[in-house]
C-alpha cells in the first residue's frame, strides 16, 4: 500500500479521479458477484492544481490556513481500507478521487457553501476555498474537477448491484464524546427526522419510501454483526446521516429514475425518440444539478415559470409528459414495490472507519505513520462480511442471476 501516504497537500495537476487496480486476494467471492461491487473513496485526495493555490486577487493562499483544513477534512486511510476490501472481494480496483476535499468536496451537491453552512448542509466548495476564490474560478473547479468526477462514476456503476463507499472521520464528537470505531450508514437527515424526502430538492415523483434506506437492512446487520464479535464497535447511522447530497443518496435517486425509465419505455415505446419525454428524463436523472436546461424545465414544472417564446411549444409538450409518467407511476403502485424489493436494485452503503485506528497523530492532530495492522484487520472483517452475505445471507435471491441481465443492460444516458 503506497497510494495516498502524503501527509501535505501535493501541488500537482492530477488527474481529478483514478482506478486504482489490487491484487486479487479473493477469498470467495463468486465472481459474478465480484464484477458487479464497486468499491470508491472521495475525500482521501492530496492533489491541488497549481491554479487553486492562488486566490481571487492572484496573490497566493495562506499555507498554515490551507494546512489546517487539508488535515481537518481528509479522510485518513480510506484509500488503504479500499484497497484492503477490494482485494479481499476480488473486486478488480477501486476509484478514488485525487482532488484534495479541502479544495471540492464531491460528496455534497455542487455550488459555493454560506459561511454558516453546517456540516451537512454545505456545498461542494467550502471554507477556506469559497473566500479565496472568485466566480470564474469556482466554475473552473466544478466543471473540471467535479464533472469530471461524475463522469468517472457513471462509467464505474454500470451494471453494478452494491456500490461500497469507504470514509473516515474522527475520534471525537464535538460534544467530546468518542464515537464507534465504525459507522455504517444508510439514511438521510430529512427522512430520519420526518419520514419523507426532503421538499424542492429531487423531483417529488422519487417516492418518499424508496429514502428508509439504501442498502438492505440484512447487510448492514451482518456486517455489524461481524465486527461486533471482533470488538470493533459499529454505529448504524450514528454519529450523523447522509447529507441529502451525498453521492450515494444522488446515485439511489438516479437509479431509480433510470428504472422506470426503461420500464415506462416498454410500455410506452413511441415515447422513447420524443424530444418533449427526453427532457423530461433529463430533468429527473439530473440528480447532480448541473444542466441548466434541466433548471429550466424544473422551474416550469414546479414553480409555474413562463416559457421563453422560441421554447414554448416544447415546454407544453413536456409538461404534459411529466405528468404522463407522474400519474402512470400513481396509477401503478406495484412499480414502487417492484423496485423496492428488486434483488437486483442497486444497493449504496456507506462505511466511516475512524482516522485514529489507520493512522497515528500527534497532539495538534497531524498525521505521523499509518497503522496498516489495523488496516487490514478492518479491512478484512468487512471484506468477509460482504462474502458472506451473498454467499450465505442471500443465497436464496442468487440461485438464477444471470436471468435477471436485464438489470445490467447499458443505461440510456449516463447519471447527469
Amino acid at each position: 500500500m503506497i497510494l495516498n501516504q502524503e501527509k501535505e497537500v501535493v501541488v500537482k495537476d492530477a488527474p481529478p479521479v483514478r482506478f486504482v487496480e489490487v491484487e486479487n486476494h479473493n477469498a470467495g467471492m463468486p465472481e459474478w458477484f465480484a464484477d458487479r461491487i464497486s468499491i470508491d473513496v472521495i475525500h482521501d485526495g492530496a492533489y491541488i492544481p497549481a491554479k487553486f493555490m492562488v486566490d481571487a486577487q492572484g496573490k497566493p493562499v495562506d499555507p498554515d490556513i490551507l494546512h489546517k483544513y487539508y488535515v481537518l477534512e481528509r479522510d485518513w486511510g480510506a484509500n488503504f481500507v479500499a484497497e484492503r476490501v477490494a482485494s479481499r472481494i476480488g473486486v478488480p480496483g477501486y476509484l478514488t478521487v485525487q482532488t484534495a476535499r479541502v479544495l471540492m468536496d464531491f460528496g455534497r451537491f455542487p455550488g459555493s457553501s454560506k459561511d454558516d453552512a453546517t456540516h451537512l448542509g454545505r456545498h461542494a466548495i467550502n471554507q477556506p476555498y469559497n473566500d479565496w476564490l472568485n466566480f470564474q474560478q469556482k466554475r473552473a473547479v466544478l466543471e473540471e474537477h467535479y464533472d469530471s468526477i461524475s463522469d468517472s462514476f457513471d462509467e464505474l456503476l454500470q451494471g453494478k448491484i452494491l456500490k461500497v463507499a469507504i470514509h473516515t472521520y474522527d475520534q471525537y464528537n464535538e460534544s467530546g464524546t468518542e464515537r464507534p470505531h465504525v459507522q455504517l450508514v444508510t439514511r438521510m437527515l430529512s427522512y430520519q427526522m420526518e419520514a419523507r424526502m426532503p421538499a424542492d430538492i429531487f423531483d417529488p415523483i422519487y417516492p418518499d419510501v424508496l429514502a428508509d434506506y439504501t442498502v438492505d437492512r440484512v447487510l448492514v446487520s451482518r456486517l455489524s454483526l461481524n465486527l461486533e464479535k471482533e470488538h470493533i464497535a459499529v454505529g448504524n447511522n450514528y454519529p450523523y446521516l447522509l447529507p441529502e447530497g451525498a453521492m450515494e443518496v444522488r446515485h439511489q435517486v438516479w437509479r431509480f429514475f433510470e428504472w422506470l425509465h426503461k420500464r415506462f419505455t416498454l410500455d410506452f415505446p413511441d415515447t422513447s425518440t420524443d424530444p418533449a419525454y427526453k427532457s423530461v428524463w433529463k430533468m429527473l436523472k439530473d440528480t447532480n444539478f448541473r444542466s441548466a436546461e434541466s433548471a429550466a424545465l424544473r422551474s416550469i414544472v414546479h414553480l409555474y415559470r413562463r416559457a421563453h417564446t422560441n421554447k414554448a411549444s416544447l415546454y407544453s409538450r413536456a409538461l404534459d409528459a411529466y405528468h404522463h409518467i407522474r400519474c402512470h407511476l400513481d396509477e401503478h403502485p406495484e412499480l414502487i414495490q417492484a423496485y423496492r424489493f428488486d434483488p437486483m436494485r442497486c444497493m449504496s452503503l456507506g462505511i466511516e472507519v475512524r482516522k485514529d485506528l489507520l493512522w497515528t497523530f500527534d497532539a495538534n492532530g497531524n498525521p505521523l505513520e499509518p497503522r496498516f495492522d489495523q488496516v487490514n484487520r478492518i479491512g478484512d472483517l468487512i471484506g468477509d462480511a460482504l462474502i458472506e452475505y451473498i454467499t450465505v445471507d442471500r443465497a436464496e435471491m442468487n440461485k438464477n442471476p444471470e436471468a435477471l441481465a436485464i438489470h445490467h443492460q447499458k443505461p440510456f444516458d449516463k447519471m447527469s
